[in-house]
């Protein structure tokens, strides 16, 4: 049996961050423990500052196939090249025609884009794979292939 994995990101605004990233792969945040109307409610009761209840956000696949996504505040900003990053797969399986596969990349930079990533590279085509380079709103890398 597979080891079940959580993927963590250090970041400056774990709320703000989880928000993209909910967005980008059509995740959610976890409901509250039972008992409390939301994660600050559930904060406050842990006896968390006001001021440190941004120290951390969690967002699930819906369909619970995917990992779950943990994001942590920490005090120093990024300042170099991802060793990890993420794929986003949105241009359909490999029977997918290479113009097709494109235009789906493109639309979902632009969904992207929206949200807030930015486009670092733009599209990169090698050995008959076509992807997108982009990084999140606080820099870290991923493509869209």
């Amino acid at each position: 049996m597979a080891t079940g994995i959580q993927v963590v990101f250090d970041c400056a605004d774990p709320i703000k961050q989880a928000g993209f990233w909910a967005e980008a792969l059509h995740y959610r945040f976890p409901e509250p423990p039972p008992g409390f109307g939301s994660w600050p409610e559930w904060a406050a009761a842990q006896g968390t500052p006001a001021e440190d209840q941004n120290g951390f956000a969690a967002i699930e696949d819906p369909d619970g196939k995917g990992p779950r996504i943990f994001l942590q505040r920490v005090p120093e900003p990024k300042t170099a090249k991802n060793r990890m990053h993420i794929d986003l797969n949105a241009s359909g399986d490999p029977g997918t025609t290479i113009d097709e596969r494109k235009r789906r990349i493109f639309a979902e930079v632009e969904r992207l884009k929206a949200l807030g990533a930015s486009d670092a590279r733009g599209a990169m085509e090698q050995l008959g794979e076509f992807w997108v380079r982009m990084n999140d709103p606080e820099g870290n890398e991923f493509c869209v292939q």
